[in-house]
């Protein structure tokens, strides 16, 4: 089955059914890999469908959600700035992203969607073990926002320009 058509199916078993679904049922039905499913459903999410993962599986929720690229940059200690004003303003940070000369796109799922995440994130980076994906493009980098609609969209957008962390694209 080409994949595609086992994400329309992911789609409809989930969207038709009235309790979560575990990643393991999917993988089995579609005979994959777990991390297969796991790829299914963020690419499902990333075309806008709003698809939860709970403790006892997937679940698709009613609204369709919108979802924008924005470019940034802002220096190390202005994470938590960017991360809080984007959740306050009703978004979701599902990733990160850099365009590095030598070895294009690097990227990072995120799933930042509560101040809780942001300041952990900005503490796991301040321990040193590992520096942000912005540090080699000099501070310039990408996230993929989503919200409930584009009018949350156009308001996060509005308010990285006023703090200054928007380049226009």
């Amino acid at each position: 089955m080409k994949a595609d058509k086992r994400r329309e199916e992911i789609l409809s078993l989930i969207g038709n059914s009235e309790n979560p679904i575990p990643a393991n049922v999917l993988k089995e039905k579609f005979n994959v890999s777990r991390q297969v499913i796991v790829q299914d459903i963020a690419v499902l999410r990333a075309g806008g469908y709003n698809i939860t993962a709970t403790n006892k599986g997937y679940v698709l929720n009613d609204k369709i959600q919108s979802a924008r690229v924005f470019k940034c940059r802002h220096t190390f200690e202005q994470i938590v700035d960017e991360g809080v004003l984007v959740i306050e303003s009703g978004g979701r940070i599902e990733d990160v992203f850099v365009n590095h000369r030598v070895y294009g796109r690097i990227s990072s799922r995120l799933d930042l969607y509560s101040r809780t995440h942001v300041e952990e994130l900005y503490r796991s980076l301040v321990s040193g073990a590992s520096k942000p994906l912005m540090s080699v493009t000099d501070g310039y980098h990408y996230h993929t926002v989503s919200a409930e609609n584009e009018e949350i969209l156009d308001k996060i957008e509005s308010k990285l320009r006023e703090k200054g962390f928007l380049i226009e694209i």
